[in-house]
This record gives C-alpha cells, structure tokens and sequence, in this order.
C-alpha cells in the first residue's frame, strides 16, 4: 500500500511542476504581447500607404529598427523553424515571426471579411533579388486592389528587397505592403529541406504552418509574370467547393510529352502531374484537414505527414517540394481544385506548337518562365516579356512605353514556336492595361 501511495505522490509532484512550467510559458507569451500592444498604440489599422510603411519598418528583421527601440532581433539569426519551443527573445528566427504576427494581429490578415488585399508569398534565394522584383513590379501595375507581399528570403537579401520596395514611387507603394521574413525549416533535416531541388524552394511547404495569422494565400515563384490583376486569380477561391484547399494548374495539358506520367518513380497527381509554380491555398483548411497518405491508416496533419514523406520518397525524387504535394494530392485528388493552363502557362505549352486551348482561346494570365528562360537566349519570347516589365519606368504611360515596345520585341522572336504564339501574351495584357489606364483617368 505504501509503494502505491509513494508512486501517487511522485506522479502529483510530476503534475504540478509540469503546470508551473505550462503557466510560466503562457504568462512570457502574454507578456510579449502586452508588449508588443504598448508600442502599437495610436497606429491606424486600415490599408492606407503610411500604415503599410509602418509594418514595413517593423518585420522580423536583424538590426533594423534600433532607432525606434525595436532591437529585438539582433544579428544572430537562425535558419530553422522548431514550433515545440521557443528561442531566446534576442534571436532573430521563431521568436521574429511570431512577434510579427503580434504587431500586425490587429488588422489580422487574410481574416478580415471586408478585407480586399491579395495576400502573395515567394521565396527568394541566391541570386533572385531582381527576377522577384520584376514579378512582385508586375503585380503592382496591374492589380487595381491592395496586396500584401510575404517576402521569404536569405538574410542577405533582406536589405536589397526593403531598399528596393521603399524607392519605389508612392504612387505604388499606396498599392501594396509588404513584410520580409528569414528563410526557416524544421530543426531536423533543416540542411535537407533547403538544398531539395532548388535553395530554399521546399520553404512554401512550411508557410501555412509559419503564417499561421494569414487565411488564404497565393503562392508564386519567383520567375512568375501577371499579364493581369493579381485579384482575378485571387477570386478563384470563391470557386473553391467545401473540399478544396488548394488550386494548382497541370504539369502538362499533353500526356505524349508530359514527365510524370513517363518518367516518375512516385504516385502524382492526374493524369500528367501538377505544377506548383502558381499555388493558390486556403490555408486555414489546409492546416485543419487530415491528409490520407500511404504511410499509414491514420490520417495526418499537415506538419506531421511532411517529414515523413520526405523520408519515404527522397531518394525517388526528381522536382522537390512539387514531388511531394503531387503524392499528397494523388492520395487526397478531392482537396484540389485545377484551375487552367493559362493561369500557370509555361515554355511546355507553346515550344513544340501550342498545347493550351483556354490560352489559344483567352490569352495568357500568368507567364511561368521556369528554366531560367528570362535570363538565355531559348525562350526570346518570354525573355522579351520579363524585359519589358523590368525596364518599364514607373509612372510612364503603360501603353506607350511598355506594351508597344513589347509588341516591337515581340516581333522579332517569330523564328520560334513560343515566338509565333507571343500574341497570346500581349492579349490579357492589352486588356489589364488599358483597364488601370481608365481607372487613372478616372481618379482624375
């Protein structure tokens, strides 16, 4: 009887430290957040230029904001994401991201039911500075609602991307804020999940479990040109049935020369895989749904079906992050909704003749120059697009000084099959620009 009553009383005592240490977390997480909602005091919440600025100033980012006695996140810096526990208040990584979200929990994004913003992520590493600034430009001049960027991006870049943005013309900048974020994955494997396929690719897998505050989210490489508002692909989600968590476009509209149907060693979505260049996620189902998987007969979560997935194909592997939601979705087809080739319309669709009907038929929305077709001589039709946005002054008439000389270029790409097609490119594009030139005038 003693041995019983002695065990009782040790497993109490197990019990009571356990909760003080329960407590002691939540009372430092509170704290953190009276913190955080002092220094927020008198700050606008709505969507206005200066308060965008302000968010700006005040991400999780190493050294930026000693004049405002922000030195919360000081130079070392983590590359890793660990959600079971949390790293000292002076480290810029976990500690960042949820302060960030803190500073911003009043206007909550993505929640808002009068909330019109695009909410856009895309990660950016090594030498994608000028290439996503040229995406995130296009989006900017098109869209005629407000957007906010979610910026993933190598430390080193966080300075280039903030200086870039900030030059921008206030005229573009009442368009859009922005937030920059240092590129974080899981402790286990951490090297593992940023060398798998490309630097840093694999980290939009992780973001529904970082922007945890953000509802819904497009997701973009950084080699994506809108040739129309950002907000058409956004109302795509309105389309979205009680099952759907995420849109996606086909790998391949033709089965002869599609890749996963011929050559892959793992399940994939369809008939021809899917492409994940262009992801568009409600991400509040996403992290409340229970993925089937071939793992196991138990369904699991998003943050806990990913690791074990990497274990299992890793070595059967060819396009990264893309293989493994092709295998979540080959399991789970009910959860995706597949919008058309035109949303996500890549080299593939025009270089041996055209294979996208509802681009023949409409135009392209969204260029995908994957293969680093922006920056060689294969694919001058879509190079001569990234160039044109690239070089467009802000402020300049958008027919005169940037789709005519786009058309002019244009022109002389015809000794290709992307090239005879480039009339394609320039058709939503006509449309997008002459509908924000009318909205000026009509400011005006």
């Amino acid at each position: 009887m003693r041995c019983y009553l002695q065990a009782f009383l040790l497993c109490m005592v197990f019990i009571f430290f356990s909760l003080v240490y329960v407590f002691n977390q939540l009372a430092s997480t509170l704290e953190d957040r009276d913190g955080w909602g002092l220094k927020e005091q008198g700050i606008p919440g709505g969507r206005s230029h200066d308060d965008g600025h302000l968010l700006r100033k005040r991400p999780g980012l190493a050294g930026r904001d000693h004049e405002e006695g922000l030195d919360r996140c000081k130079s070392l810096s983590v590359s890793y994401w660990n959600p079971y526990w949390r790293l000292p208040a002076d480290v810029c990584g976990v500690n960042c991201l949820l302060e960030s979200s803190l500073r911003e929990r009043s206007s909550s994004p993505g929640k808002h039911h009068g909330d019109e913003r695009s909410h856009v992520a895309v990660v950016a590493c090594g030498t994608r500075l000028e290439e996503t600034l040229t995406m995130l430009k296009s989006a900017v001049l098109l869209s005629k609602k407000p957007l906010h960027f979610y910026i993933f991006a190598e430390d080193d870049l966080h300075e280039p991307f903030k200086n870039a943005l900030d030059s921008w013309p206030r005229t573009a900048q009442t368009k859009f804020n922005f937030t920059i974020y240092p590129i974080t994955f899981p402790e286990e494997n951490a090297k593992e999940w940023k060398k798998l396929f490309k630097p840093c690719a694999s980290q939009r897998l992780f973001l529904p479990l970082i922007l945890k505050e953000v509802d819904s989210l497009l997701y973009v490489d950084t080699d994506i040109i809108f040739l129309q508002p950002v907000e058409d692909i956004w109302a795509l989600l309105s389309q979205f049935d009680s099952s759907h968590l995420a849109a996606m476009a086909p790998e391949h509209e033709e089965p002869r020369i599609g890749w996963y149907n011929r050559f892959a060693r793992h399940p994939y979505y369809g008939k021809t895989g899917i492409n994940s260049g262009v992801m568009l996620m409600n991400m509040t189902r996403l992290r409340e749904k229970s993925f089937k998987n071939d793992m196991t007969t138990v369904p699991l979560k998003w943050e806990e079906i990913l690791m074990p997935l990497l274990q299992k194909y890793k070595l059967n592997i060819t396009w990264g992050d893309q293989d493994l939601l092709n295998i979540i979705f080959h399991h789970n087809p009910e959860s995706l909704y597949v919008f058309p080739c035109q949303w996500n319309y890549r080299p593939d669709h025009c270089i041996y003749g055209s294979n996208c009907q509802q681009a023949d038929q409409e135009g392209v929305f969204i260029l995908h120059g994957n293969r680093g077709v922006y920056h060689n001589d294969k694919q001058p039709a879509f190079r001569a697009v990234y160039e044109a946005i690239q070089k467009y002054p802000f402020g300049e008439n958008m027919e005169t000084s940037l789709l005519q000389p786009l058309e002019a270029s244009l022109l002389t790409t015809t000794n290709s099959y992307c090239g005879r097609a480039s009339h394609l490119f320039t058709k939503k594009l006509k449309q997008s620009i002459l509908s924000v030139q009318q909205e000026v005038t009509q400011r005006r």
